[in-house]
């Protein structure tokens, strides 16, 4: 990144209005969630499962048709896209899971499955838990800008997708939440306001006979309105930059990507301490036509994104307590079709990111030449035919939640992951 693009960056925290993290936010010191998901299926053979092609079978990887896979301390990538350059830099703070069957071929389900644990309906993301656990009190603990975010009413998100929103939010006495303009409202009156909301706000919260359910969303709701809470919106408010000092958006063909602008404004609303966790999207990775030039494109800028996320992350001082976990809905054939694109395939990998952690530069999970996952032995995580385990995403999930802090929690023992072996992943 250049020095101009984090300049860029910075504009808007520097300027007149801004204001330190608030000290309940500064309260939580612990870990900081991000959760990529790249949308439509990526491709791992050209990614973090590099495949060779195999003599009598169709052409798997263009590629390798003149390259080999390379590595980058224990991790093997494939010479494709920026792919080098991602691991080279980052492999220290890198986990690989490859091997991770989604058992299905549908976008709907393995969005789903991938970011719940769960192939149907009904389970909260993995970053909605960690939000309803770390984040009671904040105004805004769990960032979505867009993809799959479902709460199942462990928390709720803040679909951030346009941020000059948020200062009419933050400010809704303020024309544009513009200090500099004339109010809507003088003073007295936002007073007169605020004193009836929180009067039947009160009234609403002590309605006898609420069902759980209807309990649990007017408990969030007091809580967005708590005062610190508010505070620390309106703090955020001032920190988002304008949009000349936004990060651009990326555009190839027919794709748009705001990758880098989510995580600008993520990092910033940890900074601020207003949330906790984030889902990040990219969208393009359905590449059934063209697939080379597209999931080149695409896996580029995904790991550019990602790039950003940490550099940025370490300019505003979080980048220590920051965990990245990044995926997609499953992977794509192990040939090309007849518009040189590649198709849905069931198997594919999660990339999980951290500092200083002895369970980086590793790889675990593994298939055959032809991208078939293995089974593996969930004690030793190595190759075991017999009477080993498939990875699948549940198996990702279930580790992640203990490791993270929340297998124990309230929500996670509403929608529990039972008859699943937890893999050590992070041992």
């Amino acid at each position: 990144m250049t020095r101009r693009g984090f300049m860029g960056g910075m504009l808007g925290v520097g300027t007149a209005g801004f204001r330190v993290p608030l000290a309940k936010g500064a309260d939580y010191r612990g870990k900081l969630f991000v959760f990529i998901q790249a949308v439509g299926g990526w491709d791992p053979t050209s990614f973090c499962d590099p495949k060779t092609n195999v003599a009598g079978e169709p052409t798997i990887n263009h590629w390798a048709e003149a390259d080999e896979p390379r590595q980058a301390g224990n991790i093997p990538y494939a010479p494709f896209a920026n792919n080098q350059r991602f691991f080279d830099k980052y492999h220290q703070r890198i986990l690989v899971v490859n091997g991770v069957d989604a058992q299905t071929n549908s976008h709907s389900a393995g969005v789903v499955h991938n970011w719940s644990g769960r192939i149907s309906e009904g389970y909260p993301t993995t970053t909605a838990l960690l939000a309803g656990h770390n984040g009671a009190g904040l105004s805004m603990p769990y960032l979505s800008f867009g993809g799959f975010s479902n709460t199942a009413g462990v928390a709720v998100f803040t679909r951030l997708n346009n941020p000059a929103e948020v200062r009419n939010i933050a400010k809704p006495e303020l024309l544009g939440g513009d200090p500099t303009r004339r109010p809507y409202l003088q003073p007295e009156d936002w007073s007169t306001i605020t004193r009836y909301r929180n009067a039947r706000m009160a009234r609403l919260a002590a309605a006898p006979n609420l069902l759980p359910r209807d309990a649990r969303n007017r408990e969030l709701y007091a809580t967005a309105l708590d005062p610190d809470a508010a505070e620390g919106l309106r703090a955020f408010a001032d920190m988002i930059p304008d949009s000349d000092s936004l990060q651009p958006v990326e555009e190839f063909y027919l794709y748009r990507s705001t990758l880098k602008r989510q995580a600008q404004l993520t990092v910033l609303a940890f900074w601020a301490g207003v949330a906790v966790s984030a889902d990040l999207r990219l969208g393009g990775f359905d590449t059934h036509d063209d697939h080379d030039r597209d999931q080149g494109w695409l896996l580029g800028n995904l790991t550019d994104g990602i790039d950003y996320l940490w550099d940025y992350a370490e300019l505003q001082g979080v980048a220590d307590r920051l965990v990245v976990v990044v995926g997609s809905d499953f992977g794509r054939t192990n040939k090309y079709n007849a518009d040189a694109g590649k198709d849905h395939w069931p198997i594919g990998s999660f990339i999980v990111m951290e500092k200083n952690q002895p369970w980086t530069n590793r790889v675990v999970g593994e298939t055959d030449e032809l991208h078939f996952a293995h089974r593996i032995n969930p004690v030793t995580m190595q190759r075991d035919d017999a009477a080993g385990t498939l990875i699948h995403p549940k198996h990702v999930h279930k580790a992640l939640r203990r490791y993270l802090g929340v297998s124990e929690t309230d929500g996670s023992r509403r929608f529990p992951f039972n008859n699943t072996q937890l893999l050590p992943l992070f041992s």
